[in-house]
């Protein structure tokens, strides 16, 4: 029976229609006024990390290269949502083609996939840094660096593929109304005409697969620190350690709490988590660590508030200690 189905040739031509965050219609203008300021914080924040690593040569380290990375595929990843959701709370303009809708569904999770990578990889960084100080350009190499961002990259395109190829090619022959306010694939899936249990189920197992093995080796990474740290016979020492990895334990929680909320709310908490509650969880978890990361990195790294603020001042009146 499902075989014609699945060789159902779709019309590409057609449009999903976004709902936005139903049952909060009434506050979709306040939501825009706020995803507006928190996507302008995100860009502007990200773009000054990128340009203030990019410029400056004190900064090519692997730490502030992991962080440039993360800086761009957090630009992806708000870009890939908050246009979108501003035009639907602001002018009601709901509809998105089908290959804009499953390409945006693409970009999200292929950048999520590649932000957790990024921790990873940055909770590496820290590990090598902090705990073998005296192997750290020898392991850490420009080549090295390079190989793992890489790695990340293709990790999260071969990950998310075959989830946007799955529910790409289901056949959707009747409601394109989505109830949600971006092609999030579950609310997607579930207006096709064919069982969605095969791409939600794949999303489910392989999320955990890539955050749990994520989370496992970066909190080895942290607890490895730890002991490192509180055997530091200076007390300034152990600070600064402390204040630096703080800082990327904060975008982690900030990453990985709302994230994986979202994703098992989503399929174990259907019929006690109220619809606008999800799709506003949903909404938060793409925009608020973009906007966030930039802030606490700036705020917390004394390099990099340092460089932020001296790009500030040359672009401002003309003068910077920048690249010295």
């Amino acid at each position: 029976i499902l075989g014609p189905l699945y060789n159902h040739t779709m019309d590409t031509s057609a449009t999903f229609f976004l709902t936005g965050i139903p049952g909060l219609q009434s506050s979709h203008l306040w939501l825009a006024i706020s995803l507006s300021v928190m996507y302008t914080i995100a860009l502007i924040g990200n773009t000054l990390i990128i340009t203030v690593i990019w410029m400056d040569s004190t900064l090519q380290e692997p730490m502030y290269c992991f962080l440039c990375v993360l800086a761009a595929v957090d630009i992806v990843m708000a870009s890939s949502v908050v246009p979108k959701m501003v035009s639907i709370f602001c002018s009601g303009d709901s509809s998105i083609s089908f290959n804009a809708c499953f390409t945006q569904m693409y970009f999200i999770h292929a950048a999520t996939a590649m932000e957790t990578g990024l921790l990873l990889a940055m909770a590496f960084d820290r590990y090598v840094a902090i705990c073998k100080p005296l192997h750290y350009k020898r392991i850490l190499t420009p080549q090295v660096t390079l190989g793992i961002s890489v790695t990340i990259t293709m990790r999260a395109v071969t990950a998310m593929t075959p989830l946007s190829w799955m529910v790409s090619h289901l056949p959707f022959c009747g409601s394109h109304v989505v109830l949600h306010s971006y092609c999030e694939h579950t609310a997607v899936a579930k207006l096709a005409c064919a069982d969605p249990v095969p791409s939600s189920l794949y999303s489910l197992v392989g999320s955990s697969i890539i955050v749990g093995s994520d989370v496992g080796f970066i909190a080895a990474s942290y607890i490895l620190i730890l002991r490192a740290v509180l055997g530091l016979s200076s007390k300034n020492a152990q600070l600064k350690a402390l204040s630096t990895c703080g800082s990327h334990v904060g975008v982690m929680a900030l990453y990985y709490l709302p994230g994986m909320a979202s994703i098992y709310v989503a399929w174990l908490g259907q019929d006690v988590v109220p619809l606008h509650t999800r799709v506003l969880l949903a909404d938060l978890y793409l925009v608020i660590p973009p906007t966030l990361n930039p802030i606490i990195y700036s705020m917390r790294t004394k390099q990099m508030r340092e460089r932020i603020w001296s790009l500030l001042m040359h672009w401002l009146f003309g003068h910077s200690n920048l690249g010295s």
